[in-house]
């Protein structure tokens, strides 16, 4: 009996009757037609044996497993070989090219070679480009590093310039500078870590100074206008805010209402000036001592007053002030003391006293008082007054006539 497959032969009834071969159909091989041929192999299920398809560039061989797969060469993977494994690309007949990623990626478009999920900072076709905000240093080799730039003071990115070992920032932003931007430019003052622009207002000059305020407090430097504080706001002393609050003038002379006349000529001026001037109150500057008291002359000579400061001068008007209300005291006291001292001496009684042999003579005399009553001054019963105004001094011994 031929006992040939029934799948795999032509007919299960003939074969060579000398070697027993059945005819088997494609893909069959053996002497009954029981296994696959080279280049097939059998189905799991129904034992058919089906063509292994392996591809003729990228397998190494056109025989495959039982299960099908076929021997792929390097860089090639599939179960038919036809497709570039992980770090290779673009399928062809010598095989498939490795990825060109720099080292910081394992994979590859299988068609194009672009390089995918690129690692360690890095971007590009090839991953030869440092991502945003990251700079390629010289080592390691290719290696991206963090750029030293904030984003609030800059863009962020930043480049190593040929020569140099330390990256620089692209470009600060405004009110930053230095090479990481990380200093207050000209202007402006550090902030709690923030460059904030100096508050002036518009009174200082940036060329007259590097810096317009100090850059650790914002204090403003170089006030003009006459203007001072902190900001620049105020005015110095002696000046005062326009009407308009813009600019700072100086304060103008009060006038009292008692005027005197000043006389001053020059020594070749042909007549003297004379003109009125007000009592001048303790809110004069010298500036303005100069408008009031000018000094005319033939040669057009400046004014003679000497410029002091404004304390100075309120200090020199109050001590004149003091100076002579202690006169005036002093004076009033002495037209006083002068006075009382007169009327006492007019008002003073003066006696006269006579001593004789036998009796003492009292004789009293007051230009206020000439009919004055004398006959208290001895306070004794014994004593009596004599019809010529002489008093009598009567002792138990002796009697006195006065």
């Amino acid at each position: 009996l031929c006992n040939c497959s029934a799948v795999g032969s032509v007919s299960a009834a003939e074969c060579n009757g000398t070697t027993g071969q059945c005819p088997c159909l494609e893909g069959y091989a053996g002497l009954r037609c029981e296994s696959c041929a080279r280049g097939f192999y059998p189905e799991p299920r129904s034992q058919r044996c089906h063509p292994c398809g392996c591809s003729p560039a990228g397998s190494s061989s056109a025989q495959c497993d039982d299960s099908g797969k076929c021997q792929c060469k390097v860089g090639v993977t599939g179960l038919k070989c036809d497709r570039c494994s992980d770090g290779y690309y673009r399928f062809n007949e010598t095989a498939c090219e490795p990825c060109q990623c720099n080292n910081h990626s394992k994979t590859c478009d299988s068609l194009t070679g672009t390089c995918l999920h690129c690692q360690e900072n890095t971007e590009g076709n090839h991953c030869e480009l440092c991502k945003e905000g990251f700079y390629r240093s010289a080592r390691p080799a290719h290696a991206c590093h963090r750029c030293p730039c904030s984003t609030v003071a800059s863009t962020g990115t930043c480049r190593i310039q040929p020569g140099e070992t330390a990256p620089r920032c692209d470009k600060c932003k405004t009110g930053y500078t230095g090479p990481n931007c990380n200093q207050c430019d000209s202007g402006y003052y550090n902030s709690d870590s923030i460059c904030v622009r100096c508050n002036c207002h518009g009174n200082v000059d940036p060329a007259r100074s590097p810096s317009v305020c100090k850059p650790d407090s914002g204090e403003c430097i170089g006030c003009l206008y006459h203007t001072a504080g902190f900001h620049c706001e105020g005015c110095e002393d002696g000046y005062v805010r326009d009407p308009e609050g813009t600019n700072c003038t100086r304060k103008e002379a009060t006038l009292g209402p008692e005027t005197r006349e000043f006389t001053t000529s020059a020594p070749n001026a042909s007549k003297a000036t004379s003109f009125s001037t007000a009592v001048i109150n303790s809110t004069l500057s010298p500036t303005t001592l100069q408008t009031i008291f000018p000094i005319s002359s033939s040669d057009n000579s400046t004014s003679a007053f000497a410029d002091v400061s404004w304390t100075q001068f309120n200090i020199i008007i109050l001590t004149v002030i003091i100076i002579v209300v202690v006169l005036l005291m002093g004076f009033v006291g002495a037209v006083y003391m002068y006075r009382e001292y007169q009327n006492r001496k007019l008002n003073a009684p003066f006696w006269t006293i006579e001593l004789k042999e036998d009796n003492i003579s009292f004789s009293s005399y007051h230009d206020s008082i000439p009919n004055a009553d004398v006959s208290g001054l001895l306070e004794d019963d014994g004593n009596e007054v004599a019809p010529n105004g002489q008093l009598t001094l009567t002792t138990p011994m002796h009697n006195y006539k006065a």
